[in-house]
């Protein structure tokens, strides 16, 4: 598929920023339920730069591993940049790493509301004390909204390795 070359070109260019750099990759997900570890791990050789996956698909998870604050997810809710920033950071500091995504996301088909319609998607990337994050409203079925969460999560994390380390 068209989709998955993209996925490979983009691991690739992570893996070479991540090699040269000597950066680590962590990823936290919710919405997209390991998708992208397994896109990084499908790549020959990924143990030299991906760390660990946390996968906090229940809000359970995202405080246990992640240590998200139980406040965050009552308000603003799970799906929010506050949410999706924590899981980052939690990321980073409960793994060996430099450079985190989190995903916190509505893939659907149910679950949307108003302020927060299906394929409504959070994004953060840490790496060093940079903190980036950005919402996203895919549209299509759960497959695409899923499919789309990788694409920018992979595109996110090579932005950020070919900035380096703070």
């Amino acid at each position: 598929m068209h989709e998955d070359s993209e996925f490979t070109s983009l691991v690739a260019q992570l893996a070479k920023l991540c090699e040269a750099r000597e950066l680590q990759v962590v990823t936290a997900e919710s919405c997209t339920g390991g998708w992208i570890a397994k896109v990084l791990t499908d790549r020959a050789g990924s143990s030299a730069w991906f760390e660990r996956g946390f996968v906090t698909y229940s809000n359970t998870a995202k405080q246990d591993m992640l240590g998200v604050d139980a406040a965050l997810l009552d308000d603003p809710g799970a799906v929010s940049r506050e949410v999706a920033e924590a899981m980052a950071r939690g990321a980073l500091a409960r793994a060996d790493a430099d450079l985190a995504v989190a995903v916190s996301g509505i893939a659907g088909p149910d679950g949307g509301s108003e302020d927060k319609p299906v394929g409504t998607v959070w994004f953060a990337w840490a790496c060093g004390a940079e903190l980036r994050s950005a919402c996203e409203c895919f549209e299509g079925d759960r497959e695409a909204v899923r499919r789309a969460t990788v694409k920018l999560a992979l595109q996110g994390l090579v932005y950020s390795a070919g900035n380096g380390r703070e």
